[in-house]
């Protein structure tokens, strides 16, 4: 998957796959060659989950594949009662990350810590839960959630809070993420089915931001990764933004610097 752009050889795209089997991850995006460097960006974006709750057993990892660290009886709790209690978790919350995470405290990865069968203490931190669904299953106890999120959400940790909501624990199984901002499931494809036919241009891969078409005039002072007026390059807002040449070929990812001049994150163009 090698195409030629202004006279260079490079991947061009950044595509995504996701096996639909469970238990399967859902989403993936993929960059490929010099269009890896705009992941960043796409790491950012809100995510989209869906997954089952089982109440009344808590676990070392906060899913299934943890150790069982308590257990409650909690046959009583309705789904009126648990979708009371969800309610209570959209919206800007604060989150504790779990000892699973790659979140770093002291230098070192949470994960790593847990491994070595270390606790630390960790700050809580904001997130934000944009949506909360709340469905039955067939099994008693387990419930089905589709989540809508901030980057940095930890859905385990949500299950986990949930839980405690209802007067005891729970935790999180058969987790896919089904969206990371724009793309979802309906565009994904497996890996095995990865092909040159879904590669996605790089201009895609920012279409969750803004994207500008700059003037010719531009395109070599853009390809030099020249500090530039916000005015000169025609963008509003806060950005990051997508700088497309006349024929929209995606050629620098710019940040502003001081609200009136923008300055390359990324630049893709010779």
């Amino acid at each position: 998957m090698v195409a030629k752009c202004r006279g260079i050889f490079g991947q061009r795209r950044v595509g995504h796959s996701g096996t639909l089997d469970p238990p399967a991850t859902g989403v993936l995006l993929l960059g490929l060659g010099r269009a890896t460097r705009l992941l960043r960006f796409l790491t950012d974006l809100p995510k989209s989950y869906e997954g089952e709750v089982v109440l009344g057993v808590a676990t070392s990892t906060l899913d299934a594949e943890g150790e069982v660290t308590g257990r409650w009886d909690m046959t009583s709790v309705t789904l009126d009662q648990f979708r009371q209690a969800a309610r209570g978790f959209v919206g800007p919350i604060d989150q504790v990350p779990p000892m699973v995470s790659a979140v770093k405290v002291g230098g070192r990865r949470l994960h790593e810590l847990a491994r070595a069968g270390v606790e630390v203490e960790r700050e809580a931190r904001r997130v934000v839960v944009h949506r909360l669904e709340v469905a039955a299953t067939a099994e008693p106890g387990v419930v089905r959630v589709e989540v809508d999120c901030s980057s940095g959400t930890y859905v385990r940790t949500l299950a986990a809070d949930l839980g405690a909501a209802l007067g005891g624990g729970a935790h999180l199984r058969a987790l896919r993420r089904t969206g990371i901002g724009s793309f979802g499931l309906s565009e994904a494809r497996t890996v095995e089915a990865l092909s040159p036919a879904f590669v996605l241009p790089p201009a895609e891969a920012m279409r969750d931001y803004s994207r500008v078409q700059v003037e010719d005039g531009l395109v070599g002072a853009i390809g030099h990764g020249r500090v530039l007026d916000r005015d000169e390059l025609g963008v509003s807002g806060p950005g990051p933004w997508g700088l497309l040449d006349p024929d929209g070929t995606l050629l620098a990812v710019y940040e502003d610097v001081d609200g009136s001049r923008a300055k390359p994150a990324v630049v893709l163009a010779a």
